[in-house]
């Protein structure tokens, strides 16, 4: 049984057009106990967006000045429309509001982009998580998500092991950083991204044909940022075709490349992204990878919890 939590929506990027989902979602967690507010976040629309840009900002910039914080800061779904805010966010209000204390700001895919210029500017840990549509108001609720995302947000060691296809044997600690890779790529040269020397990279997208994922590693390569990392963890990458002309082409090819060009370990297969079913992870926590012959573990600390 889940204690009953105060959620907070915020809803910075894309229209909700999946309505249904996101009342189901509202349902569900309203069942369980759970408070919700700002659930006007939900219908907004401006353009392909959820309300203008003054609204979304508002989202991220009104935590700074809650008279009560929220147990837990959930985005409605991803999309588009993150990277419009990230010059006009308070960092420094909202470091002075959220830093250290037991609330947990959780979203994935377009989200990952203010969570990567939180992390950056402030020190904020926040949680690549679940969101209310696609996973709390799927047709059926995945039981692995919710789980995990409830085990993260109130555990002080989150600890997930998997089975890898990887040929990489080892042990690695470091920070623990990532998200989604398109968005990860697309702040690279501005302020936003943070800079670890020692860096565990995680990364997931979804709708991206093996080429463009390779593509987008060679940019991180590139840029000198794959050569501060300890360790690479490769999540969910979905919805993609392959046809006869990739001839062989596949992301296993994109993996072992990556491994050749930048002698990194490259760990697979980790549930994570766009799938129904996900784990939760605090970026920007410490982390310890261990993997033998397959058997993947982490185990991450330092990130908040709820009381």
């Amino acid at each position: 049984m889940v204690e009953p939590r105060t959620i907070r929506l915020i809803a910075p990027s894309g229209y909700c057009h999946n309505q249904p989902a996101a009342q189901r979602g509202v349902a569900r967690l309203q069942a369980e106990g759970h408070q919700l507010q700002n659930l006007t976040a939900i219908t907004r629309r401006f353009q392909r967006f959820a309300g203008d840009d003054a609204e979304r900002l508002a989202d991220i910039n009104d935590l700074a000045s809650l008279p009560v914080l929220p147990d837990v800061v959930l985005a409605v779904r991803g999309g588009y429309g993150a990277s419009r805010l990230l010059d006009r966010i308070d960092y420094i209000a909202l470091q002075r509001r959220l830093l250290n204390q037991p609330v947990a700001l959780c979203g994935h895919s377009d989200f990952t982009a203010i969570q990567l210029a939180l992390l950056a500017q402030t020190g904020l840990i926040t949680f690549s998580a679940p969101m209310l549509a696609g996973n709390f108001g799927a047709g059926i609720l995945s039981e692995f998500t919710a789980g995990h995302f409830w085990q993260a947000l109130t555990s002080p060691t989150v600890t997930i092991s998997w089975q890898s296809q990887t040929t990489d044997s080892g042990e690695w600690k470091g920070t623990l950083w990532g998200g989604n890779l398109a968005m990860i790529c697309s702040l690279i040269g501005t302020p936003w991204l943070p800079q670890f020397e020692d860096g565990i990279l995680v990364i997931e997208d979804v709708n991206e044909h093996p080429f463009r994922i390779e593509r987008m590693l060679i940019q991180l390569q590139q840029s000198g940022i794959l050569a501060r990392q300890r360790a690479v963890i490769t999540g969910s990458f979905t919805s993609t075709a392959l046809s006869d002309y990739d001839n062989g082409f596949d992301f296993s090819t994109v993996w072992q490349r990556l491994r050749d060009a930048c002698q990194l370990p490259v760990i697979t297969d980790l549930a994570f992204g766009h799938d129904a079913e996900t784990v939760t992870l605090p970026l920007g926590a410490s982390a310890r990878l261990q993997v033998t012959e397959g058997d993947a573990r982490i185990s991450i600390t330092g990130h908040p919890t709820l009381r």
